[in-house]
């Protein structure tokens, strides 16, 4: 935006006054359709708790709503704007386990419980928050007695085995022979994966069970309140069989608004965050006639 207003002379105002209305010009030729499978995740907008919802097409890649904040009204305000037809022809919805975005897709998108689902990579970023408490509680006690196991292991518990960098392979290795709670804990996560490479949802309901009996009679008690958290919506995790659907394209446009939002050095005005995000990432014809 900088470095516009200085090629064509204009004042800020004037060049947020055009984009704006490029955005507006593109939103009002925008066709009305059926976006089949949509993507509901959330954006931080300002420091303070202040969060936008972002409503995605995950087959076109593009922003088709945003509101303020992360209230059951702000995804609500998306479906209400849609026709009957629009809301019939949804067939799945992928988002994480946020409560006010259930009960409004619930309330407004009909058969809501078969197309609910929740995303994998939240569900594992959920298990995985419990493997770094079980890390810091085992960290402090080994600590209290002078024992620097796990210092800066921090982040190789984070990763996927996969993932871990090579230059650490082999001090994560020795660190998971030695009989460590936080190992046994990164062990319960990595094995949860699997429940996603079922293809028969029969299968998959074998697997959830003995994981969960596995998580819960594991002895580690944050493990235990990350499996009673999935437990309770597993239902809308195990609909990823019949959607295989994730927010990933959803995150990554959350990549791309996170770049909109560092290269402005942040928004003071949540308006003109929204008329960036739509801008970039709304897949509109901007043009004038």
């Amino acid at each position: 935006m900088t470095g516009a207003t200085r090629i064509l002379r204009l004042s800020w105002d004037e060049a947020w006054g055009i984009m704006e209305r490029a955005v507006t010009r593109g939103r009002q030729r925008k066709a009305p359709k059926v976006v089949h499978r949509i993507g509901v995740d959330e954006k931080a907008a300002a420091k303070g708790h202040k969060y936008l919802t972002l409503v995605c097409d995950l087959a076109e890649g593009t922003v088709e709503h945003i509101a303020e904040d992360r209230t059951q009204e702000s995804l609500d305000g998306y479906y209400a704007g849609l026709t009957q037809a629009q809301l019939d022809g949804i067939e799945a919805v992928a988002m994480d386990m946020w409560e006010p975005y259930i009960q409004a897709t619930r309330a407004r998108v009909p058969a809501a419980a078969e197309k609910i689902v929740f995303d994998r990579f939240h569900i594992m970023g959920h298990i995985g928050k419990a493997v770094d408490t079980v890390r810091k509680h085992e960290h402090r006690a080994l600590m209290a007695s002078g024992d620097e196991t796990l210092k800066g292991s921090k982040y190789l518990w984070l990763y996927s085995q996969e993932n871990v960098p090579a230059q650490r392979r082999d001090e994560f290795a020795a660190l998971i022979r030695k009989e460590l709670k936080v190992g046994r804990a990164w062990a319960i996560k990595e094995a949860l994966r699997g429940l996603w490479h079922y293809v028969y949802p029969a299968s998959g309901w074998k697997f959830w069970k003995r994981w969960y009996f596995w998580a819960t009679h594991s002895r580690l008690e944050p493990i235990r309140k990350a499996a009673e958290t999935v437990r309770r919506h597993i239902d809308n995790i195990l609909t990823y069989y019949q959607h295989p659907i994730t927010n990933a394209m959803s995150e990554g446009l959350n990549s791309q608004i996170q770049k909109i939002k560092s290269m402005a050095c942040g928004f003071r005005n949540i308006e003109h965050f929204k008329t960036a995000i739509y801008f970039h990432c709304g897949g509109l014809d901007l043009y004038p006639c």
